[in-house]
């Protein structure tokens, strides 16, 4: 019997490196490992941006980079291809605003160029017939509008949610923009019915202090002895977003008060850890959008179902699989929440 224990990575998106290093050392503490999705090309940028943070995560095992040239393989772009195509043909992308938009870089690779050079080019030429994808500049990438290439790395970050396998890990979506959760949830809304596969977004709940000022090897001396109380609260997030958004509207509201208070305790007893050692106001939080996408059925959203139920997050007897990503955000002590 294979008693290995499966890590539980944050799988940051949607670029190739986190925006702000400090707030990775709050991860840390939550999750087994980061995880990059880094193409060949630009397999340097992650040491270029934050070089110390990077090489003392991969010192510690704790940082894992994946490579788009392999986990975007033939069955991650099919499902990638059916998820563009319904959304392009759905004709939501038709009002994007194309005039003075600045173009932005998406490598070939996590498009599909590697897992299916027919199905890459489809959906690039679908794109680009509608002003929505240029022509290549580099050989490597490929100019696209912004929305559009947020939306394909939403897609992606719960598609390759199964490429965890390949390295012994549950792979969580995570990341600290906004828009990419505000994203997830406008496909997630896409129901047949008022009452099943409802989204449950939890708000942004302050749950440590920002340790961006703490030498690393503190941080990861605190990890090592509160890692499981860590995990227990962002673990139980996801849990009950996921049985809450099977519920019926007055079930949820009977239910989400509990569920609040629960996780209320949990999130202040890190927060009491966090102060007691370090001396400084909590500020750092973490939050999560999902569902258990029960009553799905559009196309691309059946995209979602499948990757959730591969990734093995829900029960072998339980037909509906989760969609979810982790938010987190740390406050600085000019304003609210950067």
């Amino acid at each position: 019997m294979d008693n290995t224990v499966t890590r539980e990575i944050a799988f940051y998106y949607p670029n190739p490196v986190w925006t702000y290093g400090d707030w990775i050392k709050n991860l840390v503490l939550f999750f087994d490992g980061i995880a990059l999705l880094v193409p060949d090309y630009m397999r340097d940028r992650p040491e270029q941006v934050d070089g110390p943070m990077v090489v003392g995560l991969k010192e510690k095992g704790l940082l894992e980079t994946i490579e788009p040239e392999r986990a975007v393989d033939k069955s991650a772009t099919e499902q990638l291809a059916v998820a563009m195509t319904d959304i392009i043909v759905s004709g939501s992308l038709d009002e994007l605003s194309k005039e003075d938009t600045k173009f932005h870089e998406i490598s070939m690779s996590r498009i599909g160029s590697y897992g299916d050079k027919g199905l890459y080019t489809m959906i690039i030429e679908e794109l680009k017939k509608r002003g929505l994808a240029k022509d290549s500049q580099d050989g490597l990438s490929i100019p696209m509008h912004p929305t559009v290439r947020s939306l394909v790395l939403v897609l992606l970050s719960q598609i390759l949610r199964p490429y965890g396998d390949t390295i012994n890990a549950n792979l969580s979506p995570i990341t600290d923009l906004n828009s990419m959760v505000s994203a997830l949830s406008e496909l997630l809304s896409l129901k047949t019915g008022p009452t099943k596969g409802n989204v449950v977004e939890f708000d942004l709940k302050v749950v440590s202090v920002d340790l961006g000022a703490v030498p690393i090897d503190e941080v990861l001396d605190f990890r090592e002895q509160n890692l499981e109380s860590h995990k227990r609260y962002m673990q139980s997030v996801r849990k009950f977003a996921l049985e809450l958004s099977r519920m019926s509207e007055e079930e949820r509201k009977v239910t989400y008060e509990i569920r609040q208070d629960e996780l209320n305790d949990l999130a202040n007893e890190l927060c009491k850890r966090a102060r007691n050692l370090w001396r400084r106001p909590a500020s750092f939080a973490l939050s999560l959008a999902g569902s258990a996408l029960s009553a799905l059925t559009s196309p691309f959203v059946e995209v979602l179902r499948t990757a959730g139920s591969l990734a093995g997050h829900e029960s072998q007897n339980d037909l509906t699989a989760g969609a979810y990503s982790y938010l987190f955000r740390a406050q600085s002590r000019w304003g609210p929440y950067r």
